[in-house]
């Protein structure tokens, strides 16, 4: 798979962790959705243009996978990609690394549709945007 760019850097924070000592589910779902706004903004889609153009993303399809337990003190990375760009919408992948290792802790594949704020539905992606977010595409299917 093609290299994807970091969309976010972080750690795990003991206030962050379970009973069981690894970082809750919760916080892999935030660090994610932190990644997406990345993402987003490198395809285009900033806060100054959602907010010029009574624009927002809705997330409409979310699928998480775990495949390590992070713990306090471990730094993680994201890089992420496209996988489809559609009208309307963008599909994309994150992959979450413990940063030492580089052992995937987790990964993510979201669909999330483009909107008009003020009519509350789905509007056309402009084409701007559509160009820069094939850029990112993805030249193989994901690991699941």
């Amino acid at each position: 798979m093609k290299e994807m760019p970091i969309t976010h850097r972080g750690v795990v924070y003991p206030w962050q962790c379970d009973h069981v000592g690894h970082m809750n589910v919760m916080w892999f779902v935030g660090k994610f959705d932190e990644a997406t706004w990345n993402l987003f903004a490198l395809v285009g889609m900033t806060a100054a243009y959602l907010a010029r153009e009574y624009r927002g993303m809705a997330a409409v399809e979310q699928h998480l996978r775990y495949r390590r337990e992070l713990r306090a003190g471990d730094v993680l990375v994201v890089r992420s990609g496209v996988i489809e760009v559609k009208e309307k919408a963008l599909k994309f992948y994150h992959e979450m690394r413990e940063a030492l290792s580089e052992e995937i802790a987790a990964t993510a594949v979201l669909t999330a549709v483009h909107i008009d704020t003020d009519l509350r539905r789905a509007c056309p992606i402009p084409p701007e945007i559509r160009a820069q977010a094939e850029t990112f595409l993805l030249d193989e299917t994901p690991p699941g």
